[in-house]
């Protein structure tokens, strides 16, 4: 079984392959108890975000790591796929500008890296 930091650095190596936008890994485990990652991406259209957490979806699945909840997934504006202790949010960009999550959850010093994203 993968660990968390592993996981969520697949989700946004997944979503980059299919051309993400402004893919974000967050270490939140210090701010709350309900996850020790938060992934955040966006896709520029309804069918891109669909697209993005089906191919999210399918890599993990892979690598034998599923989802305990989905929400969201038939509209394809904002959904969540809450893998325990990381929770992936994948955003139609108009939406993401509107909600501005990461906003909640950065503290300066809890942005992961991801090597190979946007290469």
């Amino acid at each position: 079984m993968l660990e968390p930091k592993e996981i969520a650095l697949c989700a946004a190596k997944a979503m980059d392959d299919k051309k993400a936008q402004d893919i974000l890994v967050l270490e939140v485990g210090h701010r709350t108890v309900i996850a020790d990652y938060m992934v955040i991406a966006s896709g520029r259209s309804a069918p891109q975000v669909k697209t993005l957490l089906e191919t999210l979806e399918e890599q993990l699945d892979l690598r034998g790591v599923f989802p305990r909840r989905r929400e969201g997934m038939g509209e394809g504006r904002w959904a969540v796929l809450d893998y325990g202790s990381v929770i992936v949010h994948v955003f139609h960009e108009e939406e993401r500008a509107y909600y501005q999550l990461e906003r909640l959850w950065m503290d300066g010093d809890n942005v992961v890296q991801v090597p190979g994203i946007g290469e």
